[in-house]
Protein backbone atom coordinates (compact mmCIF):
# COMPACT_ATOMS: atom_id res chain seq x y z
CA UNK A 1 0.00 0.00 0.00
CA UNK A 2 2.79 2.60 1.02
CA UNK A 3 4.74 2.11 -2.28
CA UNK A 4 1.34 2.39 -4.17
CA UNK A 5 1.32 5.54 -2.22
CA UNK A 6 3.92 7.26 -2.99
CA UNK A 7 3.86 6.59 -6.56
CA UNK A 8 0.30 8.64 -6.20
CA UNK A 9 2.25 11.25 -3.93
CA UNK A 10 4.47 11.88 -6.55
CA UNK A 11 1.90 12.73 -9.43
CA UNK A 12 0.28 14.81 -7.07
CA UNK A 13 4.48 16.37 -6.92
CA UNK A 14 4.54 17.02 -10.62
CA UNK A 15 0.92 18.33 -10.50
CA UNK A 16 1.32 21.01 -7.73
CA UNK A 17 4.74 21.64 -8.85
CA UNK A 18 3.11 22.75 -12.42
CA UNK A 19 0.85 24.97 -11.00
CA UNK A 20 3.07 26.87 -8.66
CA UNK A 21 6.49 26.87 -11.21
CA UNK A 22 5.46 29.79 -13.26
CA UNK A 23 5.37 32.13 -11.06
CA UNK A 24 8.89 32.12 -10.40
CA UNK A 25 9.98 31.99 -14.17
CA UNK A 26 7.11 34.76 -14.96
CA UNK A 27 9.52 37.63 -15.90
CA UNK A 28 11.97 35.55 -18.27
CA UNK A 29 8.73 33.91 -20.30
CA UNK A 30 7.29 36.78 -20.41
CA UNK A 31 10.56 38.60 -22.27
CA UNK A 32 11.51 34.93 -24.49
CA UNK A 33 7.08 35.37 -25.40
CA UNK A 34 7.25 38.49 -26.30
CA UNK A 35 4.47 39.99 -24.20
CA UNK A 36 4.63 42.30 -20.89
CA UNK A 37 4.56 40.29 -17.23
CA UNK A 38 0.92 41.15 -16.96
CA UNK A 39 0.00 39.54 -19.96
CA UNK A 40 2.59 36.27 -19.46
CA UNK A 41 0.04 36.27 -16.10
CA UNK A 42 -2.48 34.15 -18.08
CA UNK A 43 0.28 31.22 -18.25
CA UNK A 44 -1.29 30.60 -14.80
CA UNK A 45 -4.74 31.14 -15.96
CA UNK A 46 -4.95 28.59 -18.49
CA UNK A 47 -3.43 26.32 -16.54
CA UNK A 48 -4.90 26.90 -13.24
CA UNK A 49 -9.01 27.26 -14.92
CA UNK A 50 -8.67 24.27 -16.40
CA UNK A 51 -7.79 22.25 -13.67
CA UNK A 52 -10.19 23.57 -11.51
CA UNK A 53 -13.45 23.14 -14.04
CA UNK A 54 -12.58 20.22 -15.76
CA UNK A 55 -11.73 18.47 -12.33
CA UNK A 56 -15.35 17.73 -11.45
CA UNK A 57 -16.44 16.85 -15.45
CA UNK A 58 -13.54 14.68 -16.16
CA UNK A 59 -13.87 12.51 -13.22
CA UNK A 60 -17.71 11.88 -14.36
CA UNK A 61 -16.72 11.04 -17.39
CA UNK A 62 -13.74 8.35 -16.78
CA UNK A 63 -15.27 7.11 -14.23
CA UNK A 64 -15.78 3.68 -14.94
CA UNK A 65 -11.92 3.64 -16.98
CA UNK A 66 -9.31 1.20 -15.56
CA UNK A 67 -7.49 3.51 -12.78
CA UNK A 68 -4.05 2.86 -14.07
CA UNK A 69 -4.95 3.44 -17.47
CA UNK A 70 -6.88 6.91 -16.45
CA UNK A 71 -3.60 7.81 -14.30
CA UNK A 72 -0.84 7.39 -17.45
CA UNK A 73 -3.44 8.99 -20.40
CA UNK A 74 -3.09 11.86 -17.45
CA UNK A 75 0.08 12.10 -16.99
CA UNK A 76 0.44 11.86 -20.60
CA UNK A 77 -1.83 14.69 -21.56
CA UNK A 78 0.19 16.68 -18.63
CA UNK A 79 3.34 15.87 -20.08
CA UNK A 80 2.49 16.75 -23.63
CA UNK A 81 1.50 20.22 -22.52
CA UNK A 82 3.93 21.09 -20.63
CA UNK A 83 6.52 20.06 -23.62
CA UNK A 84 4.61 22.45 -26.11
CA UNK A 85 5.00 25.44 -23.31
CA UNK A 86 8.58 24.20 -23.24
CA UNK A 87 9.03 24.53 -27.17
CA UNK A 88 6.54 26.46 -29.04
CA UNK A 89 7.99 30.54 -29.61
CA UNK A 90 4.15 31.58 -30.07
CA UNK A 91 2.24 32.86 -27.00
CA UNK A 92 -1.06 31.70 -27.95
CA UNK A 93 0.32 28.08 -28.57
CA UNK A 94 2.07 27.87 -25.17
CA UNK A 95 -1.64 29.32 -23.58
CA UNK A 96 -2.74 25.84 -25.19
CA UNK A 97 -0.34 24.30 -23.95
CA UNK A 98 -1.41 25.35 -20.34
CA UNK A 99 -4.54 24.65 -20.76
CA UNK A 100 -3.44 21.31 -22.00
CA UNK A 101 -1.22 20.49 -19.08
CA UNK A 102 -4.14 21.39 -16.43
CA UNK A 103 -6.78 19.02 -18.53
CA UNK A 104 -3.70 16.36 -17.37
CA UNK A 105 -4.12 17.57 -13.91
CA UNK A 106 -7.37 17.42 -13.60
CA UNK A 107 -8.00 14.06 -14.98
CA UNK A 108 -5.36 12.17 -12.00
CA UNK A 109 -5.64 14.30 -9.11
CA UNK A 110 -9.49 13.32 -8.36
CA UNK A 111 -9.00 9.93 -9.25
CA UNK A 112 -5.78 9.63 -6.96
CA UNK A 113 -7.57 10.76 -3.13
CA UNK A 114 -9.93 8.36 -4.09
CA UNK A 115 -7.44 5.21 -4.99
CA UNK A 116 -5.79 6.41 -1.77
CA UNK A 117 -8.92 6.28 -0.06
CA UNK A 118 -9.49 2.70 -1.66
CA UNK A 119 -5.94 1.13 -1.40
CA UNK A 120 -6.16 1.96 2.13
CA UNK A 121 -8.09 0.11 5.01
CA UNK A 122 -11.22 1.96 7.20
CA UNK A 123 -9.29 2.63 9.86
CA UNK A 124 -6.06 3.86 7.63
CA UNK A 125 -7.85 5.89 4.77
CA UNK A 126 -7.24 9.60 6.83
CA UNK A 127 -3.29 8.95 6.95
CA UNK A 128 -3.47 7.18 3.64
CA UNK A 129 -5.13 10.35 1.25
CA UNK A 130 -3.11 12.62 3.55
CA UNK A 131 0.13 11.26 1.96
CA UNK A 132 -0.76 11.78 -1.01
CA UNK A 133 -2.00 15.34 -0.68
CA UNK A 134 1.61 15.85 0.99
CA UNK A 135 2.89 15.51 -3.09
CA UNK A 136 1.19 18.99 -3.59
CA UNK A 137 2.24 20.63 -0.09
CA UNK A 138 5.59 19.17 -1.34
CA UNK A 139 5.56 20.88 -4.22
CA UNK A 140 4.99 24.11 -2.66
CA UNK A 141 8.32 23.59 -0.65
CA UNK A 142 10.71 22.15 -3.34
CA UNK A 143 9.11 21.70 -6.49
CA UNK A 144 8.57 24.88 -7.22
CA UNK A 145 11.82 26.43 -6.23
CA UNK A 146 14.04 23.83 -7.97
CA UNK A 147 11.94 24.53 -10.79
CA UNK A 148 12.75 28.54 -10.24
CA UNK A 149 16.78 27.54 -9.76
CA UNK A 150 16.65 25.86 -12.84
CA UNK A 151 15.46 28.28 -14.83
CA UNK A 152 17.90 31.08 -13.11
CA UNK A 153 20.75 28.92 -13.26
CA UNK A 154 20.34 27.85 -17.12
CA UNK A 155 19.19 31.26 -18.50
CA UNK A 156 16.64 29.83 -20.04
CA UNK A 157 12.97 29.86 -18.38
CA UNK A 158 11.92 26.37 -20.97
CA UNK A 159 14.78 24.97 -18.86
CA UNK A 160 12.04 24.18 -16.00
CA UNK A 161 8.98 23.57 -17.99
CA UNK A 162 11.20 20.65 -19.44
CA UNK A 163 11.91 19.51 -15.82
CA UNK A 164 7.92 19.49 -15.07
CA UNK A 165 7.64 17.69 -18.29
CA UNK A 166 10.33 14.81 -16.94
CA UNK A 167 8.25 15.14 -13.52
CA UNK A 168 5.59 14.13 -15.98
CA UNK A 169 7.28 11.07 -17.27
CA UNK A 170 8.50 9.35 -14.05
CA UNK A 171 4.94 9.90 -12.38
CA UNK A 172 3.10 8.13 -15.74
CA UNK A 173 6.43 4.92 -15.77
CA UNK A 174 6.16 5.27 -11.67
CA UNK A 175 2.00 4.36 -12.26
CA UNK A 176 2.27 1.79 -15.10
CA UNK A 177 4.71 -0.03 -13.62
CA UNK A 178 4.14 0.03 -9.39
CA UNK A 179 0.61 0.79 -9.29
CA UNK A 180 -1.48 -2.57 -7.85
CA UNK A 181 -5.17 -2.92 -9.77
CA UNK A 182 -7.56 -0.03 -7.64
CA UNK A 183 -11.46 -0.57 -8.13
CA UNK A 184 -13.04 0.99 -9.83
CA UNK A 185 -15.13 4.26 -7.84
CA UNK A 186 -19.11 4.04 -8.30
CA UNK A 187 -20.29 6.08 -10.94
CA UNK A 188 -21.32 9.90 -10.27
CA UNK A 189 -23.18 11.90 -12.23
CA UNK A 190 -21.52 15.50 -13.02
CA UNK A 191 -25.14 16.97 -11.66
CA UNK A 192 -24.56 15.13 -8.47
CA UNK A 193 -20.93 16.52 -8.01
CA UNK A 194 -22.51 20.05 -8.35
CA UNK A 195 -25.43 19.72 -6.66
CA UNK A 196 -24.32 21.07 -3.35
CA UNK A 197 -23.38 24.12 -4.95
CA UNK A 198 -27.29 25.17 -4.64
CA UNK A 199 -27.08 24.79 -0.66
CA UNK A 200 -26.27 28.46 0.90
CA UNK A 201 -23.88 27.27 3.29
CA UNK A 202 -22.14 25.67 1.17
CA UNK A 203 -21.90 28.47 -1.90
CA UNK A 204 -20.67 31.26 1.29
CA UNK A 205 -18.08 29.08 2.46
CA UNK A 206 -16.65 28.44 -1.19
CA UNK A 207 -17.28 32.29 -2.27
CA UNK A 208 -15.03 32.95 0.83
CA UNK A 209 -12.35 30.37 -0.25
CA UNK A 210 -12.60 32.10 -3.52
CA UNK A 211 -12.59 35.72 -2.74
CA UNK A 212 -9.35 34.56 -0.14
CA UNK A 213 -7.59 32.71 -2.34
CA UNK A 214 -7.77 35.27 -5.55
CA UNK A 215 -6.29 37.83 -3.10
CA UNK A 216 -3.44 35.80 -2.08
CA UNK A 217 -2.44 34.74 -5.27
CA UNK A 218 -2.81 38.09 -6.59
CA UNK A 219 0.74 38.59 -5.35
CA UNK A 220 2.01 35.02 -5.88
CA UNK A 221 1.58 35.14 -9.46
CA UNK A 222 3.77 38.04 -9.97
CA UNK A 223 5.78 37.49 -7.44
CA UNK A 224 9.33 37.78 -8.88
CA UNK A 225 8.41 41.41 -9.76
CA UNK A 226 7.00 42.04 -6.19
CA UNK A 227 10.04 41.03 -4.74
CA UNK A 228 12.13 42.49 -6.78
CA UNK A 229 13.57 45.24 -4.05
CA UNK A 230 14.41 41.93 -1.99
CA UNK A 231 15.57 39.61 -4.08
CA UNK A 232 17.59 42.57 -6.32
CA UNK A 233 16.41 40.06 -9.40
CA UNK A 234 18.52 36.90 -8.13
CA UNK A 235 16.66 34.05 -9.14
CA UNK A 236 18.73 32.12 -6.36
CA UNK A 237 17.19 34.27 -4.08
CA UNK A 238 13.72 33.74 -5.17
CA UNK A 239 13.45 30.43 -4.96
CA UNK A 240 14.89 30.69 -1.29
CA UNK A 241 12.21 32.59 -0.57
CA UNK A 242 10.03 30.07 -1.85
CA UNK A 243 11.58 27.73 0.16
CA UNK A 244 10.38 29.57 2.98
CA UNK A 245 7.03 30.05 1.84
CA UNK A 246 6.35 26.31 1.31
CA UNK A 247 7.71 25.16 4.33
CA UNK A 248 5.41 27.58 6.08
CA UNK A 249 2.46 26.19 4.37
CA UNK A 250 3.44 22.77 4.81
CA UNK A 251 3.62 23.91 8.92
CA UNK A 252 -0.14 25.65 8.28
CA UNK A 253 -1.87 22.90 6.82
CA UNK A 254 -0.43 20.38 9.25
CA UNK A 255 -1.07 22.33 12.39
CA UNK A 256 -4.25 23.83 11.50
CA UNK A 257 -6.08 20.93 11.90
CA UNK A 258 -5.37 20.10 15.40
CA UNK A 259 -6.12 23.73 15.91
CA UNK A 260 -9.78 23.77 14.23
CA UNK A 261 -10.53 20.75 16.88
CA UNK A 262 -9.44 22.56 19.89
CA UNK A 263 -10.70 26.35 18.87
CA UNK A 264 -13.06 25.80 16.52
CA UNK A 265 -12.78 26.36 13.05
CA UNK A 266 -15.02 30.03 13.22
CA UNK A 267 -11.75 30.96 14.87
CA UNK A 268 -9.24 30.20 12.69
CA UNK A 269 -10.50 31.05 9.66
CA UNK A 270 -11.40 34.50 11.19
CA UNK A 271 -8.23 34.68 12.59
CA UNK A 272 -6.01 33.19 9.34
CA UNK A 273 -7.97 36.20 6.96
CA UNK A 274 -7.48 39.05 9.26
CA UNK A 275 -3.67 38.08 9.98
CA UNK A 276 -2.82 37.46 6.75
CA UNK A 277 -5.04 41.00 4.91
CA UNK A 278 -3.03 42.97 7.44
CA UNK A 279 0.08 41.13 6.74
CA UNK A 280 -0.99 42.00 2.63
CA UNK A 281 -1.90 45.59 3.56
CA UNK A 282 2.17 45.75 4.51
CA UNK A 283 3.95 44.36 1.54
CA UNK A 284 4.51 47.30 0.01
CA UNK A 285 6.69 48.09 2.87
CA UNK A 286 8.06 44.76 4.24
CA UNK A 287 8.90 43.64 0.70
CA UNK A 288 11.67 46.14 0.36
CA UNK A 289 14.74 44.36 2.07
CA UNK A 290 15.11 40.81 2.27
CA UNK A 291 14.81 40.14 6.60
CA UNK A 292 10.80 41.69 6.41
CA UNK A 293 10.11 39.68 3.25
CA UNK A 294 11.29 36.52 5.06
CA UNK A 295 9.22 37.17 7.72
CA UNK A 296 6.29 38.30 5.57
CA UNK A 297 6.35 35.04 3.65
CA UNK A 298 6.49 32.78 6.96
CA UNK A 299 2.90 34.96 7.93
CA UNK A 300 1.13 34.81 4.45
CA UNK A 301 1.78 31.11 4.00
CA UNK A 302 0.81 29.82 7.69
CA UNK A 303 -2.09 31.83 7.03
CA UNK A 304 -3.27 31.05 3.53
CA UNK A 305 -2.47 27.09 3.66
CA UNK A 306 -3.60 27.15 7.18
CA UNK A 307 -7.06 28.05 5.78
CA UNK A 308 -7.77 24.98 3.79
CA UNK A 309 -8.28 22.35 7.14
CA UNK A 310 -11.07 24.50 8.74
CA UNK A 311 -12.71 25.42 5.39
CA UNK A 312 -12.86 22.08 4.57
CA UNK A 313 -13.93 21.52 7.85
CA UNK A 314 -16.60 24.05 7.72
CA UNK A 315 -17.89 22.54 4.35
CA UNK A 316 -18.40 18.74 5.66
CA UNK A 317 -19.68 19.85 9.09
CA UNK A 318 -22.93 21.94 6.71
CA UNK A 319 -23.15 18.81 4.61
CA UNK A 320 -22.03 15.50 6.23
CA UNK A 321 -22.88 12.82 3.64
CA UNK A 322 -21.81 15.48 0.66
CA UNK A 323 -18.03 14.80 2.15
CA UNK A 324 -16.04 13.73 -0.72
CA UNK A 325 -17.95 15.97 -3.32
CA UNK A 326 -17.48 18.96 -1.11
CA UNK A 327 -13.43 18.25 -0.53
CA UNK A 328 -13.65 18.31 -4.44
CA UNK A 329 -15.44 21.22 -4.61
CA UNK A 330 -12.63 22.99 -2.00
CA UNK A 331 -10.21 22.15 -4.27
CA UNK A 332 -11.60 23.15 -7.25
CA UNK A 333 -12.53 26.68 -6.01
CA UNK A 334 -8.89 27.26 -4.80
CA UNK A 335 -7.77 26.61 -8.48
CA UNK A 336 -10.28 29.14 -9.57
CA UNK A 337 -9.06 31.43 -7.27
CA UNK A 338 -5.55 30.83 -8.35
CA UNK A 339 -6.56 31.47 -12.04
CA UNK A 340 -8.52 34.83 -11.72
CA UNK A 341 -5.57 36.27 -9.40
CA UNK A 342 -3.26 36.69 -12.82
CA UNK A 343 -6.09 39.10 -13.96
CA UNK A 344 -6.28 40.74 -11.18
CA UNK A 345 -2.72 41.15 -10.48
CA UNK A 346 -2.52 42.28 -14.40
CA UNK A 347 -4.85 45.39 -13.81
CA UNK A 348 -3.45 46.60 -9.85
CA UNK A 349 -0.18 46.58 -12.13
CA UNK A 350 -1.56 49.07 -14.62
CA UNK A 351 -3.27 50.80 -11.35
CA UNK A 352 -0.19 51.10 -9.25
CA UNK A 353 2.39 48.67 -10.20
CA UNK A 354 3.82 45.08 -8.75
CA UNK A 355 4.53 46.54 -5.20
CA UNK A 356 1.23 47.51 -4.78
CA UNK A 357 -0.20 44.34 -5.36
CA UNK A 358 -0.45 43.57 -1.52
CA UNK A 359 -3.14 46.03 -0.75
CA UNK A 360 -5.08 44.65 -4.08
CA UNK A 361 -5.10 41.36 -2.55
CA UNK A 362 -5.91 42.90 1.10
CA UNK A 363 -9.15 43.93 -0.34
CA UNK A 364 -10.09 41.24 -1.93
CA UNK A 365 -9.34 39.02 1.47
CA UNK A 366 -10.91 41.58 3.58
CA UNK A 367 -14.21 40.59 1.31
CA UNK A 368 -13.85 36.89 2.15
CA UNK A 369 -13.80 37.96 6.11
CA UNK A 370 -17.62 39.24 5.06
CA UNK A 371 -18.60 35.72 3.32
CA UNK A 372 -16.98 33.65 5.85
CA UNK A 373 -19.27 35.27 8.74
CA UNK A 374 -21.86 34.91 6.38
CA UNK A 375 -21.67 31.59 5.99
CA UNK A 376 -21.34 30.77 10.12
CA UNK A 377 -24.51 32.76 10.41
CA UNK A 378 -26.30 30.18 7.71
CA UNK A 379 -24.64 27.16 9.08
CA UNK A 380 -25.48 28.50 12.73
CA UNK A 381 -29.30 29.09 11.61
CA UNK A 382 -29.63 25.80 10.17
CA UNK A 383 -28.16 23.65 12.83
CA UNK A 384 -30.48 26.07 15.50
CA UNK A 385 -33.80 25.17 13.33
CA UNK A 386 -32.84 21.17 12.79
CA UNK A 387 -32.28 21.17 16.49
CA UNK A 388 -35.79 23.28 17.58
CA UNK A 389 -37.36 20.95 14.75
CA UNK A 390 -36.38 17.54 16.45
CA UNK A 391 -37.32 18.61 19.76
CA UNK A 392 -40.60 19.25 18.46
CA UNK A 393 -41.32 15.61 17.25
CA UNK A 394 -43.94 13.95 19.07
CA UNK A 395 -42.25 11.05 20.92
CA UNK A 396 -43.63 7.74 19.54
CA UNK A 397 -46.22 5.80 21.27
CA UNK A 398 -44.77 2.75 23.38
Amino acid sequence: MYRSLAVLAAGMFAIGTDSFVIAGILPDAADSLGVSVGTAGWLLTAYAFTYAVLGPVMAAFTTRWPRRTLFVSGFAIFTAGNLVTAFVPDFGVALAGRALAGLGGAMVTPAAVAAAAALATPERRGRAIATVMTGLSAATALGSPIGTVIGSVSGNWRATMVFVSALGVLAAVGTALLLPAVPTPPAVPLRTRVAPLGDRRIGLTLLTTLLVYTGLYTVYSYIGESLDRATGGSGTTLAALLVVWGVAATVGTLGSGGLTDRVGGRRVINTAIVVAAINFALLPWTSSNLPATVVALLVWGVCGWGLLAPQTHRLITAMPAAAPLLTGLGSATVYVGVSIAPLVGQAGMAWHGAHWLGPVGAVLIVLGLGTAEAAHAVISRRASDGARSAQAEPLPTP
